[in-house]
């Protein structure tokens, strides 16, 4: 890929830069684009390389990240998504910040990122995906109950894709679970299954698991 095949978007925000240097932050953002599945920290390598040559633009720090964040580097990641949020507006990747949150050891601070002003910002798609990591805080904290209220509405969200529809679904069972609620986390675990035509997740298993507690 070369960086004339970059978004537009970020094509426009890379002209802030002078061709050259455009051209090497383009580069580093491919490669960590690349990269982040299957070698978080060379990507995480290359997007600190494109943040050194280009910090002021936001693009750049949403990309070091989101590389941070895969490679588990919770705080550096929270640090560069405020950042690129700060200089680009809107409500940024809130799900991402609030699971770094967690993985800091603070999901009060998730939860409290669930009811922000710019979680009502947020499309469909995203909100499901936050709803999902608070109500992961909600498990930590010990609170069943308000897992399952904050993924229950997520359930019904119209034309979500068919991921983040079967991560809803699979979320809102293993919340039911938790809560106690067995039978109704036994059917939506079902759907879940049903739902994972390449066999993704867990469902089967963990369905599995709860009629074995039942039988006991």
């Amino acid at each position: 890929m070369s960086p004339k095949e970059l978004d537009p978007a970020i094509r426009q925000e890379l002209r802030s830069l002078s061709k050259d240097n455009a051209d090497k932050v383009a580069g580093h953002l491919i490669m960590a684009a690349a990269l982040m599945d299957s070698d978080s920290d060379r990507a995480l390598a290359h997007a600190r390389a494109a943040k050194e040559r280009g910090g002021r633009v936001p693009i750049t720090r949403e990309t070091l990240g989101i590389a941070a964040y895969h490679a588990g580097e919770w705080k550096e990641a929270l640090t560069e998504l405020r950042a690129a949020r700060r200089m680009a507006g809107g409500p940024g990747l809130l799900a991402v910040m609030a699971d770094c949150e967690r993985g800091l050891g603070h999901p009060d601070k998730a939860v409290e990122l669930g009811f922000s002003e710019e979680a009502a910002e947020l499309d469909p798609e995203q909100r499901a995906e936050l709803a999902i990591v608070v109500a992961g805080a909600h498990h930590d904290l010990g609170h069943a109950t308000d897992a399952v209220d904050v993924l229950e509405p997520e359930t019904r969200a119209r034309d979500l894709p068919e991921v983040t529809a079967l991560r809803v679904t699979y979320a809102y069972a293993d919340a039911l679970a938790f809560a106690g609620e067995t039978g109704d986390a036994r059917e939506w675990f079902r759907k879940a299954e049903k739902m994972d035509t390449h066999g993704v997740l867990d469902s089967a298993d963990r369905l599995q698991e709860l009629e074995r507690d039942l039988d006991e």
